[in-house]
């Protein structure tokens, strides 16, 4: 026989409250005291009772929901960090709904009036696509991961730092050319750190070295095309020295570490590799690449903590917004593997 629904009537008979007090409960908890709250806690328990989220939201407008948009889910950083914020769903209670960007301004556009449509409570953007000026002007909370953010919060790792510990990783693996590959980014993008971090090292300690700016594309098809025409310019420019290749990511290290081996069958001693963001992929090739590790766990948990603040904050009776975005900064992490020994 179906099992009969608890309703807040029932909660009230059996702890001698009245409804609105067991109402408070669920939509304003830090009105009632401490033991009042434990006492009602202890009657859901013994009365089975299982919260309707519907009424919940149609109650109060409030739906636990956030939306996040990434440029794609090919590149295995950004299926890792979207793995990472879906886990945060214990600690911090949200759900999310995901949109997977396509670069272009007027779908994700489209992608974030969906959104709002489903009444989401903030939004987690890794998509580079929309000025972080237009996504502030959505009045709604927002977290910036690794991109321009000046007008809204963010979390990024310290770049420069990364494209320092690269260098640094190559050198005292025994190169003596350093070539780093990157997209052709401005300056307020987070990534372009890397790029300035590596160049001035090297400058600073006289060491040869090269950055390569370029598009290497979109899909692996492209990326695969891409890397072997840079490795074959690489291997007839460079004979006889030992080359050190920082590249952008661990996506793109991986498919330059299968050109090679294609090619050689194994890893060169003449060629060492280091790739960026310490995804899954880094452990997982065919030899372990070395890496600067993005701590993508921390920057998960922390973005959700500071979009868990903006949108508390607005929950209050008498909310304060934050005067000014918060950045974030997170220390990367060098993680020496076997492609650079």
């Amino acid at each position: 026989m179906a099992k009969k629904k608890v309703t807040f009537a029932d909660i009230a008979d059996y702890t001698g409250f009245s409804k609105t007090t067991v109402s408070r409960y669920f939509n304003d908890p830090d009105s009632l005291t401490v033991e009042n709250q434990d006492k009602i806690a202890d009657a859901l328990k013994a009365l089975d009772y299982r919260e309707n989220k519907l009424a919940k939201v149609l109650a109060n407008g409030k739906t636990e929901f956030v939306g996040v948009i990434v440029p794609n889910l090919y590149m295995h950083y950004y299926s890792e960090m979207l793995n990472q914020i879906v886990s945060t769903y214990e600690k911090y209670g949200y759900k999310f709904i995901l949109f997977a960007g396509s670069g272009d301004p007027d779908t994700e556009r489209k992608y974030i009036r969906e959104l709002l449509a489903y009444n989401i409570e903030g939004m987690i953007i890794l998509s580079h696509t929309i000025p972080s000026r237009e996504l502030a002007s959505y009045g709604i909370p927002i977290v910036a991961i690794e991109r321009e953010d000046k007008y809204i919060c963010s979390i990024k790792t310290d770049n420069y730092m990364g494209g320092v510990q690269a260098a640094s990783l190559l050198v005292k693996s025994g190169c003596d050319m350093l070539i780093h590959v990157n997209a052709d980014l401005t300056e307020d993008i987070p990534a372009y750190g890397r790029i300035r971090g590596f160049r001035e090292f090297c400058e600073n300690n006289g060491i040869e070295h090269r950055v390569i700016l370029t598009d290497l594309g979109n899909n692996f098809e492209e990326n695969y095309a891409g890397i072997s025409k840079l490795f074959d310019e690489i291997e007839k420019k460079y004979t006889g020295k030992t080359v050190g290749i920082f590249m952008p990511n661990d996506t793109h290290a991986n498919i330059l570490l299968n050109i090679i081996f294609k090619r050689y069958g194994k890893l060169p001693g003449k060629y060492k590799i280091i790739g960026f963001d310490d995804s899954p992929i880094s452990k997982e090739a065919v030899i372990p690449i070395s890496t600067i590790g993005q701590q993508i766990n921390v920057m998960a948990d922390e973005a959700m903590k500071l979009l868990v603040r903006q949108m508390d904050e607005r929950k209050k009776r008498r909310p304060e917004p934050l005067k000014e975005p918060v950045h974030k900064v997170v220390t990367p992490v060098l993680v020496r593997r076997e492609t650079s020994v």
